[in-house]
């Protein structure tokens, strides 16, 4: 069992997955702290993006894609703004239909990782770009 842990881990986006599932709920969590405190989608999406990529910044650099490059802060920044305007795309149109911040802040989850997956591999962590 240990062995196989161990080839699984191996694997890039495996790591990705397990450690954007504990920066998701870090960043969900301050999403949803601040919808409860009252404030509007727009604030609380923003609030826990900019939580999210100072507290992703070095788990995603660090683990999964074993960069100590303090300098590409900036590039991440960019790569979040870009999940941010998703993420607020998809919750405006959600609220248009009526569906609560709660649940579209969580449908939008797992296509807003694959999205910043990508976009941090490519123009981020990308070896051949550093």
């Amino acid at each position: 069992m240990k062995k196989l842990i161990k080839k699984l881990w191996t694997n890039r986006f495996l790591r990705f997955l397990v450690v954007g599932f504990f920066n998701t709920v870090f960043g969900y969590s301050i999403f949803a702290l601040f919808i409860f405190a009252g404030y509007n989608y727009v604030v609380a999406a923003m609030l826990g993006t900019i939580g999210g990529i100072l507290f992703n910044f070095k788990s995603i650099g660090v683990i999964v894609f074993e960069s100590h490059n303090n300098a590409l802060i900036f590039r991440f920044f960019a790569v979040y703004g870009v999940v941010y305007l998703f993420n607020l795309a998809g919750l405006k149109i959600f609220a248009d239909y009526g569906i609560g911040s709660y649940i579209a802040g969580a449908i939008l989850v797992l296509p807003a990782a694959a999205i910043g997956y990508i976009l941090n591999k490519k123009f981020v962590f990308n070896r051949t770009m550093i």
